[in-house]
């Protein structure tokens, strides 16, 4: 299924003999194939992948958890609910670019290299989030307040489009084929990372500083982290050098001449991409950057219990997330994808009724449910998206497909859930959202093929009956 055209040169791993990893087989025509990397450089490349995850989810942890206070800060009048409908408006409007960013940030990544756009895209990022620490608010000049914020959220949106699926490509196409699923858990690693600091950060300030404090100036801070936790990825990024993978690809002249043109030709695969990314971001977006918002706002707990629950569940993700992807190395990513997906649409609603309660214990185990179910699924991203398409058109095809879905269902999730709620009067409503988010990613999660242990290598789509084979000898001997 799609494959390309007959005329381009083939370096099949079939054709190689096995070498130390999957990443640097020898070509059949006798030429060296990608470099492998030694431990020390995968952990850099890892680190530096996960930093701009960490960033990005960090700004939206904090706009999550300080949505209240954001509302009060740049948009007028005395409704709570309105507020707070203005605030995850903005959120979904910086969404409405994301897929432009992947369309120019993907191409470009597929022409020059990974590497080159990541450090881009991670600038970009702290840059814009740490303006919106630096903005006047509506009291100091008017309706230009709501206007600078949108033109803030519009940049980190442009480039989050090219940031994660460049993340993910690379993580990916670095990783020993038999451990992509462990390392490319990291980069979902980073995104709790930064969800937990953003989160921890702006609910803690309510034990050092008042509300109105908050209000007034506060909420600033958490923005203005970015542009430190920007300079660190930054020096990261800089000092690595393109995926072994893609170099092959460049050696030979082999890189896509019109990446997006090529990139169309497999739009069934970019089809099951967004169908399971529905998925993934509405429960995303609902059991952790939304979560805090919903059990304060809705459920009535108190501000520090509502902002410490869902920290909590993040911690335990942590601790599970890498074996997990471990594990998907072992007996496919299909196998857990279902699990995940199937959890959601028998238990979705159960527990956010168990969490109506407003019983401590029941909410507990209603987050720490949705937590597992969510955790899976992440740990599953970096290792099994990326591979649905060929090298020559992976950054393009993940990123536009990512970014199309994400920027349907991702960021409008607390904008949606909250209007359902306020039309409804029913607390379900998040729960029911996410079991029909289930119901839509089952189909395209059947279809995709399985490609844990498939060769990223070459302009092949890894998991088809032409792809390249798998390199036992050689992923069981990297040392990683």
């Amino acid at each position: 299924m799609d494959s390309p055209p007959s005329d381009h040169k083939d370096h099949d791993a079939t054709r190689g003999a096995p070498v130390r990893d999957s990443a640097a087989p020898v070509g059949g025509d006798g030429s060296s194939g990608p470099r492998a990397l030694d431990r020390s450089v995968l952990h850099r490349v890892t680190a530096a992948s996960a930093m701009g995850n960490a960033i990005e989810w960090f700004d939206y942890g904090v706009y999550g958890y300080l949505a209240a206070s954001i509302g009060n800060a740049f948009f007028p009048g005395n409704d709570a609910t309105t507020k707070l409908l203005s605030t995850f408006g903005v959120l979904a409007v910086s969404f409405v670019v994301r897929p432009l960013g992947g369309m120019v940030f993907g191409p470009l990544g597929d022409k020059i290299g990974r590497q080159r756009v990541l450090v881009l895209t991670i600038t970009l990022m702290s840059v814009s989030t740490a303006a919106i620490g630096l903005l006047p608010t509506y009291a100091t000049i008017g309706v230009w307040a709501p206007v600078l914020l949108v033109l803030c959220r519009l940049v980190q949106g442009f480039s989050t489009g090219g940031e994660y699926g460049g993340a993910a490509t690379y993580m990916a196409e670095c990783a020993p084929d038999r451990k992509r699923g462990f390392y490319g858990a990291f980069l979902e690693f980073g995104t709790l990372i930064g969800l937990i600091c953003g989160g921890l950060l702006a609910t803690t300030m309510s034990l050092w500083v008042s509300q109105a404090t908050i209000n007034a100036w506060a909420w600033r801070l958490p923005f203005l982290a970015a542009l430190p936790l920007g300079a660190i990825g930054l020096y990261l990024r800089a000092r690595l050098e393109d995926s072994p993978v893609f170099d092959e690809l460049a050696r030979h002249s082999e890189t896509s001449k019109v990446p997006f043109r090529e990139t169309m030709q497999h739009w069934r695969h970019i089809l099951l991409l967004m169908g399971f990314v529905l998925l993934l971001n509405v429960t995303d977006y609902g059991v952790l950057t939304y979560m805090p918002t919903y059990l304060n706002s809705v459920l009535k707990l108190s501000p520090l219990l509502s902002g410490l629950l869902p920290v909590m569940v993040m911690l335990g993700m942590l601790a599970v997330i890498a074996p997990i992807g471990a594990l998907t190395d072992r007996i496919g990513r299909k196998p857990a994808l279902l699990t995940s997906c199937i959890g959601f649409i028998v238990l979705s609603v159960p527990m956010v009724m168990l969490m109506g309660t407003k019983n401590l214990a029941a909410t507990v185990i209603g987050l720490t449910v949705l937590g597992l179910l969510l955790v899976i699924l992440l740990a599953c991203i970096a290792s099994t998206l990326p591979a649905l398409f060929p090298t020559q058109v992976r950054y393009s095809a993940f990123a536009i497909g990512y970014n199309v879905s994400t920027s349907a269902f991702g960021g409008t999730t607390p904008l949606v859930v909250t209007a359902l709620i306020a039309a409804t009067h029913s607390n379900l409503m998040l729960g029911w959202y996410m079991t029909g988010a289930g119901l839509i990613a089952l189909v395209p999660i059947l279809l995709m093929p399985e490609t844990a242990g498939e060769s990223l290598r070459g302009r092949r789509t890894p998991g088809t009956a032409r792809a390249s084979t798998r390199h036992p000898r050689a992923s069981a001997a990297t040392p990683h």
